[in-house]
């Protein structure tokens, strides 16, 4: 996923001040399938506009009669959330495919907006070489799948080998609990002044960044396997241990020095400036993040760093204390799915068929540096090669876990979110905190949908 980070911002504000652009999917002419897909808003990424024009034309050549029409939102993510929702509210303006985030599609099904996929599914022989975490994040509450997942990203421990070697830690650094990760971030303090030691994004300003790299990271190597939802009873769980163990780790970064400068932590720019001046000017020792960084210092990435390579190290973030499965990883990614208000929706799963070819599917993955959630493309040697370390990121799908992409998850990532602020400036102890997320939890989600 590219980065998840700033995921999920004010939709309904946005909503308000979006203006609606017609695209005709449920209308207009029947032999025109539409889909909608986010442009970046850097003129510089056009990297699924290149993809989709090669779709395009191949769907055109295999299918006579029939048109492709691209539908491209250039906003950033937010922006893009509330407008192809806004679009998807009437079938005059509904695009019959749509690219959606998994983050927001259980929300967009309460909405209505989205077709369940279950009759298409039945009988496409691809389905069976999707990763069942995969699956899973395309899935309702009704249990009905509604989207065909294009990738996902992974996320770990990035750390600059040059740095370790100064502080006397090894270049094939492999953690097994937090306590080794804190201790390897005392190290580097102690012996090589001037590197920040261990980056844990944190804080409102970072947006789902601290949310996903950093909370959940940590929350879910803690023991419980549904620390944060529990799909069973349908509940959210309020903060016990796991989430004040979680919030103290964060509280330690920070009271302790290893972290960035609060000031630095909280800023809005604060993964940019990881990516593009931290790590590649060394003053950055540990990075958990995600898999997705390196395609950056490509050539043709934001921030060109032919060393690359030779310097970062890359280890799985440990459980708490070694437990199994041993590491942690979060997931996200993004569906293809059909607008329930699309009055084409045979044409519409045709073109996800061209979308999910082996070759498509595998093309994708590498253009866009995606961990491959298929079987054949996972083993392809295109996406084998196509970036160092891919296999390490890769190789942590089958433990990766998915945030609980319900529509009130939003205001419950703001209250983590909080909670984190207030031990990484020291206002709060990390059991006050939880104390804290306690009570904005219950005001979000209500009393009656919280358990212990």
């Amino acid at each position: 996923m590219r980065p998840t980070a700033p995921v999920l911002l004010a939709v309904t504000t946005a909503l308000a001040v979006l203006p609606l652009t017609a695209c005709g999917g449920g209308g207009g002419d029947p032999d025109t399938v539409k889909i909608a897909y986010q442009r970046s808003t850097d003129n510089k990424v056009r990297i699924m506009d290149g993809y989709l024009a090669g779709i395009k034309k191949q769907f055109e050549r295999e299918h006579p009669g029939k048109e492709l029409k691209l539908v491209p939102v250039q906003a950033a993510e937010g922006d893009y959330y509330a407008k192809i929702q806004q679009m998807m509210r009437s079938p005059k303006t509904s695009p019959d495919v749509v690219h959606e985030d998994t983050a927001l599609i259980n929300s967009d099904i309460t909405s209505g907006y989205l077709r369940a996929l279950d009759d298409k599914l039945a009988g496409w022989k691809e389905w069976g070489r999707f990763a069942a975490t995969a699956k899973a994040s395309a899935k309702g509450a009704d249990g009905r799948t509604y989207g065909v997942p294009d990738g996902t990203d992974t996320r770990g421990l990035w750390f600059n080998k040059e740095v370790f070697a100064r502080a006397g830690l090894p270049a094939n650094w492999q953690p097994h609990t937090w306590r080794d990760v804190l201790d390897a971030a005392r190290t580097v303090k102690a012996k090589v002044p001037g590197v920040v030691p261990l980056n844990v994004y944190t804080g409102k300003a970072a947006g789902e960044a601290a949310t996903m790299q950093g909370f959940e990271m940590l929350l879910y190597g803690t023991g419980s396997t549904d620390p944060l939802y529990d799909p069973g009873r349908k509940k959210w769980v309020a903060g016990g241990k796991g989430v004040t163990d979680s919030l103290d780790f964060v509280r330690t970064v920070f009271a302790e020095k290893l972290g960035p400068d609060p000031s630095d932590a909280l800023d809005p720019n604060v993964s940019t400036n990881v990516v593009t001046s931290w790590l590649p000017s060394g003053k950055l020792a540990i990075d958990l993040d995600g898999s997705w960084l390196a395609k950056n210092w490509l050539p043709d990435g934001s921030k060109p760093w032919p060393q690359w390579e030779r310097v970062m190290g890359r280890a799985a973030f440990p459980t708490q204390n070694g437990q199994a499965p041993g590491r942690v990883s979060l997931s996200g990614g993004w569906t293809w799915s059909i607008g329930a208000k699309s009055g084409k929706a045979d044409l519409a799963w045709q073109v996800i068929e061209t979308l999910q070819t082996a070759a498509n599917a595998t093309d994708w993955t590498v253009r866009d540096g995606q961990i491959a959630v298929r079987d054949d493309v996972a083993a392809d040697p295109r996406y084998v090669k196509s970036l160092p370390g891919i296999d390490f990121f890769t190789g942590l799908v089958k433990d990766t876990r998915y945030r609980p992409a319900l529509p009130v998850y939003p205001q419950v990532s703001d209250a983590i979110r909080e909670a984190m602020e207030a031990v990484t400036t020291g206002d709060a102890t990390a059991a006050q905190a939880a104390r804290g997320y306690d009570e904005r939890l219950r005001t979000a989600v209500g009393a009656a949908s919280v358990t212990r």
